[in-house]
């Protein structure tokens, strides 16, 4: 039977009420669920995690480690796919180099058993570092931003220094209107970094190519002047780990939690109410067994 207005509207009022009096937890109420007043007694020490919230540090540890346990097989960083053309047939076909130049490159790359070959035409001085960025932007199928003698911008969001320098990467322009982001990459474009920002800030994010040297100068100067309380963790375990991540929530009384993998990092940042974000970043070195790295969190609703 359907409920006259006035009463649908006091009773929808009073649902509502009730929701945020006393919100459900994402743990203890789905495995239990308690009563209103079982939860309203609980509810000062909330705290949400990608939206869903946590009543205190033990359901929230465990949902941390379920997430942490649960993320997917390990993602390695973006690489080239397969259809793209290769970067010397790139400046092959545009007549930037010669096909014994190439063959010479390649050699000396095999040789050497080390670096790309965009390097070693730099190195052999066979294309410039601007003709290289310029062939990557081609592959990549993203802009070359030519004019990088301010690489950043003091109003773009903060990311932590770790991963930019990780991914040789930087955050150039911030249009706020339509929240988007413009990220700037060195070398190849990592769309798991790109995916983290966008989950991590609520921006979309769009990528371009500047040199490598002009990166190297962005990230100094971007080091040199800013100020942050960033924490960054390596070679953690999943269980210590979690650990960590609630009692900094607590310490920091933290009002949500939001979790990003990107290659062989996780970042794990804080919001507050009444200050800024703290970022922490754990960090597994290569070969060493941790489980850090994967793809990009993904949590029911």
């Amino acid at each position: 039977m359907r409920i006259n207005c006035p009463l649908q509207f006091l009773n929808d009022a009073w649902h509502e009420m009730w929701r945020k009096a006393a919100p459900a937890c994402g743990g203890c109420d789905s495995a239990r669920p308690r009563s209103r007043w079982q939860r309203m007694h609980r509810r000062s020490s909330g705290v949400r995690l990608h939206g869903r919230r946590y009543c205190g540090a033990d359901c929230l540890r465990q949902a941390l480690l379920q997430a942490l346990s649960e993320s997917g097989p390990a993602a390695e960083r973006a690489a080239i796919a397969s259809h793209r053309v290769p970067l010397g047939l790139l400046l092959l076909s545009r007549q930037q180099l010669s096909a014994e130049q190439l063959r010479c490159a390649l050699e000396a790359q095999r040789n050497a058993g080390r670096g790309k070959i965009g390097e070693w035409l730099q190195h052999l001085g066979f294309a410039t570092e601007l003709d290289v960025t310029a062939a990557l932007a081609r592959q990549w199928r993203c802009p070359l931003l030519r004019e990088a003698a301010n690489l950043f911008a003091d109003h773009c969001p903060a990311i932590p220094l770790p991963l930019l320098e990780s991914f040789q990467m930087i955050p150039v322009e911030l249009v706020e209107s339509n929240r988007s982001l413009l990220v700037a990459f060195s070398r190849a474009v990592d769309h798991t970094a790109l995916y983290a920002i966008e989950r991590m800030l609520g921006y979309h994010t769009e990528p371009c190519l500047v040199t490598a040297s002009a990166m190297r100068q962005g990230l100094l100067a971007l080091a040199g002047i800013r100020v942050s309380d960033d924490v960054v963790f390596e070679r953690v375990e999943d269980s210590e780990c979690a650990r960590i991540i609630a009692s900094y929530a607590a310490k920091l009384a933290a009002c949500e939690i939001r979790l990003a993998r990107c290659g062989k990092h996780l970042w794990a940042r804080f919001e507050r109410d009444k200050a800024y974000p703290l970022n922490i970043v754990f960090t597994a070195h290569e070969h060493s067994g941790q489980r850090i790295s994967g793809s990009p969190f993904r949590f029911s609703g």
